[in-house]
């Protein structure tokens, strides 16, 4: 997502200098409407991300596939999956849904077949777009 971690600064220090960072990159605007303001929040920091400039956030997905397939002992096909999708809301607010394996992307290995073959998957699957509008994901198999 051309990001660096920097493990000597706090994530909210770093984002507040990204924010008043003095480049030509595109920064939420300041105004008495739409503030974007570091609050301390129980130990804490808290930054409004409602800007288009993060929508790089919100544009990350999470899924979480644990998927079998197999013929059980009277030769019918047996199918059983759990696949959750997680997505980041408008202020960075993580959530899972229960979902169905047409909503894994294409660029996922996940690939069960038609016929019921043995198959079985499990993984976690993270796509994204960055800043510049490059999509990317990474695919952990387990």
């Amino acid at each position: 997502m051309r990001a660096s971690l920097d493990r000597k600064k706090a994530p909210m220090e770093r984002l507040f200098e990204i924010a008043i960072r003095e480049d030509d990159a595109p920064r939420p605007q300041l105004s008495a409407d739409n503030p974007a303001e570091l609050h301390l929040a129980q130990d804490h920091a808290d930054v409004d991300i409602s800007d288009p400039v993060y929508d790089f956030v919100r544009s990350i997905h999470v899924f979480q596939i644990e998927y079998w397939r197999h013929r059980n002992k009277d030769g019918d096909c047996s199918t059983s999956y759990s696949i959750r999708a997680g997505t980041y809301g408008e202020q960075g607010e993580f959530r899972w849904r229960r979902t169905s394996p047409s909503s894994v992307p294409q660029a996922s290995k996940f690939r069960p077949s038609e016929t019921c073959s043995n198959y079985r998957f499990r993984g976690v699957f993270v796509d994204w777009t960055d800043n510049e509008g490059t999509y990317g994901f990474e695919e952990v198999r387990y």
